[in-house]
């Protein structure tokens, strides 16, 4: 499991369908150390804090081993690390796998998996293509969110260390199929309601959907 590309970038203003949006989702690798923070990393910033960034959502990280799923599905598009508004571009961690609530250690940054994401519009922003959201979520190649334990200088080539996983084995793959209702599953819903690691704001949504 290592770290291939980090990447940074502050809001920018463009034009989209004719009336100007601010966003940050333009990232761009960085070569140095980047000192990773509770709230974000360095050189890193959100338009919109009320829908990202956070503490729960401090570290955006996205697989490279999807970007060859998206180089045969866009071949017309230009694919750069980075290009999914992603902070970190990893091998070795998949959505299938990852529990929500496992913990992680790259140098002495100490991170937990807190959730998968869901795009937003200023994901069709980034590829030009307004039917981007609804690809992206249907692909199911979400990537996830890492809160940070401990901060700390991470760096191009720097290695995860899996310290720890969550004993509730509810991967990040299962929330996405839950909020997207793929699957009637009261049990899972059930316990995904009641999972510590997750945001409040999960853990409710998911607490009103098992009473339905």
């Amino acid at each position: 499991m290592q770290l291939i590309s980090v990447n940074v970038g502050l809001p920018r203003e463009v034009i989209w369908k004719g009336r100007t949006v601010t966003t940050g989702i333009f990232k761009e690798p960085v070569n140095s150390k980047v000192m990773v923070r509770s709230l974000n990393l360095d050189g890193d910033g959100q338009a919109d804090l009320t829908v990202h960034g956070g503490l729960d959502k401090a570290v955006y990280v996205y697989p490279f081993e999807h970007y060859d799923y998206w180089r045969s599905e866009l071949p017309d598009t230009e694919l750069t690390l980075g290009n999914f508004g992603e902070n970190f571009t990893t091998t070795g961690l998949s959505e299938e796998e990852l529990n929500i609530g496992d913990r992680f250690q790259i140098g002495t940054v100490k991170l937990m998996v807190t959730q998968p994401r869901l795009p937003c519009y200023k994901l069709g922003i980034r590829f030009g293509r307004p039917d981007m959201v609804k690809r992206f979520l249907a692909s199911r190649r979400t990537g996830f969110y890492f809160s940070v334990l401990q901060e700390g200088e991470v760096g191009t080539g720097d290695t995860l260390e899996l310290v720890s996983r969550d004993k509730n084995n509810i991967t990040v793959a299962d929330i996405t199929q839950l909020y997207t209702r793929e699957q009637n599953n009261p049990e899972l819903l059930h316990r995904a309601a009641q999972l510590e690691a997750f945001p409040a704001s999960w853990r409710d949504y998911f607490q009103q959907q098992s009473r339905r």
